[in-house]
């Protein structure tokens, strides 16, 4: 498995991530892919790479790629403020714990440190299995409400 920057043309990828992404509880229908398309998911890709605190990585396996951790500084669901950048990870489901996610999450924190941000924010679903792989890898619980906790690790 090879961890690497997004190239600028692969940028479309994030879509197909973000719905990904989208946690399913067992049993339950998963929404239409148009459900991207919505103000409030939109801003996880839309004109991603012009702010600063954009970045990406992803995890190439057999020449293609299989999972991306992603960040920005925008007003979603795990947002803190306005100078600590969210998470945004997926892996299609065939990769998923193999310790992909957590590789993913450790390097895009270590690029974090080296440019100098002093912590980052996610938020995941409660009932979320990845919710002990964040903590593993250093971020903890700050607030919460009914379906989410809103985590962060401080890099510094």
């Amino acid at each position: 498995m090879k961890i690497r920057e997004l190239k600028k043309d692969e940028e479309n990828i994030l879509k197909d991530f973000l719905y990904e992404a989208i946690f399913i509880p067992e049993g339950v229908e998963p929404p239409d892919r148009s459900i991207i398309e919505l103000p409030e998911l939109k801003i996880y890709y839309e004109d991603f790479g012009k702010g600063s605190a954009d970045n990406c990585l992803v995890a190439e396996a057999e020449g293609r790629i299989v999972g991306a951790v992603w960040t920005r500084t925008m007003n979603d669901y795990g947002h803190v403020d306005d100078d600590t950048p969210s998470f945004a990870i997926s892996l299609y489901k065939e990769y998923r714990g193999q310790g992909t996610g957590t590789r993913l999450m450790r390097e895009m924190l270590e690029l974090l440190r080296t440019k100098g941000y002093k912590r980052a924010s996610l938020a995941v679903q409660k009932a979320n299995y990845a919710v002990k792989m964040y903590e593993k890898t250093g971020f903890v619980t700050v607030d919460q409400n009914e379906e989410e906790f809103i985590m962060v690790c401080e890099l510094v």
